[in-house]
């Protein structure tokens, strides 16, 4: 095997193509709906079922880090996960601490784009269609 096809094997993203993109928007859509269910459906109370949730998302992202190659089923579990997180972090900011959706919107974006900076300056590259690196 020569290093181009070791490196595509030991990929844990999929291949980035218009399906990505729509189970993209799908995971969203169905994270921001779960989070609004599960909060409902757990009666853990919003901040209860974002710790909830925030552990089962740490549980798979643990095992999303660990895999050697893509599994479909960790990494879009991972996906809607973090969407379902994201969506209760805001509610919570937003419900139980009176944010405005406004101020949450521009700390993440700046968040976004430290952690862009930060992945950038190490790795020297933004994409997102091989991710086969350690770090």
């Amino acid at each position: 095997m020569n290093s181009s096809q070791i490196r595509k094997m030991l990929n844990k993203v999929p291949e980035v193509t218009i399906y990505f993109w729509i189970i993209k928007v799908l995971c969203t859509t169905v994270g921001e709906t779960a989070a609004d269910y599960l909060n409902e459906a757990l009666n853990f109370g919003l901040t209860g079922t974002s710790l909830v949730m925030s552990v089962l998302l740490i549980f798979i992202m643990f095992f999303q880090f660990k895999t050697k190659k893509y599994i479909p089923s960790i990494y879009w579990l991972a996906v809607v996960l973090i969407s379902i997180v994201g969506a209760l972090i805001t509610d919570n900011l937003s419900d139980n601490f009176n944010i405005p959706l406004e101020a949450t919107i521009i700390v993440f974006s700046i968040l976004l784009i430290l952690t862009f900076s930060v992945w950038y300056r190490a790795e020297k590259t933004l994409s997102i269609c091989a991710i086969d690196t350690p770090r």
